[in-house]
Parts: C-alpha cells; structure tokens; sequence
C-alpha cells in the first residue's frame, strides 16, 4: 500500500512529498520555468539536508513543475535589476555569500549518501543544469533541452557547473558546451552522457520515480558504501580506492541486510532489507 506524507517546505515555490520511500522534491515556479529564487533555494537547501538525514527516505527525486526543470538564476534580477542588498555587500562579501550558497545546494547534493535522480522535463539550464548533474542520475523528457547558458549572459559559471560537466562527458566537450552556450537536445545529452536515459514526455514522472523506488528499496547502506567507491575513483589512486573498497565490503558482509540479500536469494524471493 502506498504512503505519502505532505513536507512543509515553507513556500509554494517548493513541493515535497515522501512516497514509497522516496522524497519527491518539486521546484514549483512554472510560470518562470522553475528559475531560481530568494524563496525557492532556501528551501530546496533546506529540503535537501532534511531528505538526506530523515532515516524514511532511501532516495531523492528532483524534478520540476510544469514543462521545465530549472532555467537557472533569475536573469531579470541581475544587473540593473540586482538586490540593492547585494549591491551593498563588499565585493569579498559577495564572493562570500555565494560560495557558502553554493556549498549547501550542489554541494550538500552531491554529499547525501543516498541514490539521486533528477528527472527532466524540459529545459535545464545554468545552474538548474548544475543542480541536474549533482544528482546521481538523470532521466530527462524527449522534449527536454540543456544548456550551460552563461556565456549568453557573460557570465563564467558557478554552483560547480565545470567540475559536474567535465567529470560527465569530459574536457574537450565541457569546454565545448561553456563557451558556446549551446542547447543540447535529450538524445544528444544521451548520447554525450549528461543524461542517463531518455523517455516520452508522458511517461517521464513514472519512469523516474519507479527507478527512484527501486533504489530506495535496495540495501541502503550498500549503496552509502557504492557511492563512497564511486566519488574515490574520481579522487584517489587505484591501490587506495581498490583498499577502501575491500574494507567497505568486508564490513557489509557482518550487516543484517547482506545476510537477508543471502536468504533471499537461497529462497528464491525478493529481499526485503532492514537497512542495518
């Protein structure tokens, strides 16, 4: 039987509901095809450290209203436009404040140890393609586009865009898809790898939440120690993430969810794991 359990986000920019296990994170701004705002981010920040640490969430599903993901920072604020707040901050202030932004939205999504997925369907562009590629996977719309978009407004990039991008589809498109700025329709971003898969328009919202329930599902503290090895494999040399990856699997083997894996499998059903 289904559950769901209703999350106060603390604004109707931002929607969660926990479903089968799964946190459903909704960036609700269709009208601006769910750009960032002052109401918005803070609570998609919020949202993702409380999802990360609720113990009833085995994974994360990001996705947004409407026919967009995210479009990235709010152009209109900038410039002429720009919070005279902001405009007041010294420039070391200003450079302050967005890194610490920064480490709490990509860099606290890139940090939960639980299966991410970010589901598409539409545009993803400059930092809500940043936001997109923290995720562990994506799962984007026929429809759907991507773009760095930072060039077009002259701007360099941020909440970790060049580092997510070269890591997904390597340096010389990385460089490629930042300085043209260029839309990259789905079957292409499949085919680059910035895009795990594509699907029908219509069938994006199932498709990505039954994966999303699956991996919440799966042995949760298996998939903590995957996600340890995979972000090591990126970091370290081969003999050290090969050692880390030996003493993380030997303490799984002593855990109640390896030895349900086991009897499971001897008695020919699905495992049900107790996540310790």
């Amino acid at each position: 039987m289904t559950t769901e359990t209703t999350i106060d986000t603390g604004t109707s920019e931002l929607l969660c509901v926990i479903r089968d296990r799964v946190a459903v994170i909704t960036l609700n701004r269709p009208e601006a095809r769910n750009s960032l705002s002052d109401a918005l981010t803070p609570a998609l920040r919020t949202m993702i450290r409380t999802c990360a640490e609720d113990s009833s969430v085995g994974a994360l599903l990001l996705t947004g209203a409407g026919e967009a993901f995210c479009a990235g920072g709010n152009v209109k604020g900038m410039g002429a436009h720009r919070d005279p707040k902001k405009l007041e901050m010294s420039l070391d202030d200003r450079i302050a404040d967005l890194q610490e932004r920064q480490r709490l939205l990509t860099g606290a999504l890139v940090s939960v140890r639980k299966p991410t997925i970010a589901a598409l369907p539409g545009p993803a562009v400059g930092a809500g393609l940043a936001i997109a590629m923290a995720c562990d996977i994506r799962i984007a719309a026929q429809s759907a586009f991507v773009a760095t978009g930072y060039a077009r407004i002259a701007l360099s990039g941020d909440y970790g865009i060049a580092w997510l991008l070269t890591r997904l589809v390597g340096t010389a498109r990385a460089r490629e898809l930042m300085f043209t700025g260029d839309r990259v329709d789905a079957a292409r971003a499949e085919a680059i790898g910035l895009v795990n898969r594509v699907v029908p328009d219509d069938k994006l919202q199932t498709e990505a939440f039954a994966l999303a329930k699956s991996l919440a599902e799966g042995p949760r503290l298996a998939l903590r120690y995957m996600k340890d090895n995979l972000d090591e494999a990126l970091l370290f040399d081969f003999e050290t993430a090969r050692d880390h990856e030996a003493e993380r699997l030997i303490r799984l083997t002593t855990t109640a969810d390896h030895k349900e894996a086991v009897q499971a499998f001897i008695e020919k059903r699905k495992a049900v794991f107790p996540g310790k």
